[in-house]
């Protein structure tokens, strides 16, 4: 078990069509023997989608974790003072979640978390899932990429004909990306070909 005793924050970010996937891998780390600390964004928290109601992903959230997911300011803050984990991953981190966290936007629980998180010097992951990633959103990836205690999960377009500027994490990388994290290094390599 290559997480045995590692304290992994696990925040899901509004990108509702990955969600499943999301929690395919949240399984797999809690089997890699990880202590999970769930922790979900407002869109999580409140939309009902075609993919699934709140309730559902907070019920399989609790099932996998044991515990209610952080999803307020209030249970985010204390990240930080209690230095809570030992890393905090961003599954599925959507394109608002990336723009936010890139130009220091602290509006929902994940970014708290992640703020709190940074605060103490330890590693941030992203597996990113956004429609914009190659337009609009490309400037946070240089950035975010190229920031000290952040880490991606391997990426690449995962429509180009379709949706050309879309990227989606791979996110069967997420426990091999944690690995490298955890040692300070970015896995690699970040730029994938599906």
């Amino acid at each position: 078990m290559r997480l045995e005793g590692i304290k992994v924050g696990f925040a899901l970010t509004g990108s509702h069509c990955t969600l499943d996937e999301i929690l395919i891998e949240l399984k797999n780390i809690k089997n890699e023997g990880a202590d999970i600390y769930p922790i979900i964004s407002y869109s999580v928290d409140e939309t009902v989608s075609r993919f699934g109601s709140p309730q559902k992903w907070k019920k399989e959230l609790t099932g996998i974790t044991g515990k209610r997911a952080i999803n307020s300011f209030v249970g985010a803050e204390p990240v930080g003072p209690q230095k809570m984990f030992d890393i905090l991953v961003i599954a599925p981190c959507t394109g608002n979640t990336l723009a936010k966290l890139a130009s220091a936007i602290t509006d929902t629980p994940v970014l708290m978390a992640a703020k709190a998180h940074l605060r103490n010097q330890r590693p941030v992951v992203l597996a990113i899932s956004t429609n914009d990633g190659l337009g609009l959103n490309a400037r946070n990836i240089g950035l975010l990429i190229n920031t000290k205690n952040i880490y991606m999960v391997p990426f690449g377009q995962d429509n180009p004909t379709g949706k050309p500027n879309s990227l989606k994490a791979q996110t069967s990388l997420i426990i091999d990306t944690i690995l490298q994290a955890l040692e300070g290094k970015q896995i690699q390599p970040v730029l994938l070909s599906f």
